[in-house]
């Protein structure tokens, strides 16, 4: 793991239970209940290998404002000193740096446009393996930003990401593809949101079989198909669905 490669994604829903049986029918993953000194937490795997997390929303969280939702975890190599630099270029800390015990540190910081995300550095440098087009894994990460360039010199300055391919979207603008580092692979993409678009937010894209059949699985387990499947560059297929709790997520295949 390096400084900017995502490593982890969570859900915070107001109902664990139901939540854990949509995504385990929806994306085939299993889940173990990993929780630690009282803090109840459930870790889905994909093929045996940890890929996301889970925890329910508190009351308390729900009366503050909190709301259902996946948040990305960004490795970097010291937790304080980047969320120090996050508001120096900007940005805020929503939740000081501090450790989760046994597993390791970690801060849920903003960019200045408002989006969410968290950083992190496990105790175990090694961590899980991120295979991104292998069903149940992660396969992409999606920023609808406040102003693309804005957005990507605060990322650029925090992370050191690199800006690959820029794809053309005719009125909806430039959809920049990154990668963690020069020569690395990419690992997602960012553009301006559109006008109807409220806020700024990260999309994480979850790998599965095929796509179609992927989809039925969410409106028979009660979530709701966002838009039409639609076909990317490089030839792989997406939804963007939300599901039973609200919360947004997307899916990805090679295949219809």
């Amino acid at each position: 793991m390096q400084q900017g490669d995502f490593i982890w994604c969570e859900l915070m829903t107001p109902d664990a239970k139901a939540a854990e049986g949509f995504y385990r029918e929806v994306v085939g993953w299993t889940a173990d209940d990993t929780s630690v000194e009282g803090m109840a937490y459930t870790t889905f795997k994909a093929a045996g290998v940890p890929v996301a997390g889970l925890m329910e929303l508190s009351a308390e969280m729900r009366d503050a404002g909190a709301s259902p939702g996946w948040i990305g975890y960004v490795y970097v190599d010291d937790v304080d000193a980047t969320a120090r630099r996050v508001t120096e270029l900007g940005g805020l800390v929503h939740r000081a740096a501090s450790d989760i015990p046994s597993i390791g540190r970690f801060a849920v910081v903003a960019a200045p446009d408002g989006a969410a995300f968290a950083l992190f550095k496990p105790n175990d440098d090694d961590g899980p393996t991120r295979q991104r087009m292998v069903p149940g894994h992660v396969g992409w990460h999606e920023l609808m930003a406040g102003e693309l360039d804005a957005a990507f010199a605060f990322y650029a300055e925090l992370f050191g990401w690199v800006r690959t391919e820029a794809i053309d979207m005719g009125p909806m603008g430039t959809y920049q593809i990154f990668a963690p580092r020069d020569g690395g692979d990419a690992i997602g993409g960012m553009m301006t949101r559109l006008p109807e678009m409220p806020a700024s937010f990260w999309l994480y894209y979850f790998n599965v079989e095929a796509l179609d059949s992927a989809l039925e699985r969410v409106t028979a387990g009660g979530g709701t198909l966002i838009n039409e499947p639609m076909q990317v560059p490089g030839g792989a297929w997406i939804g963007q669905c939300l599901d039973p709790q609200g919360a947004m997520f997307a899916l990805v295949a090679l295949r219809r």
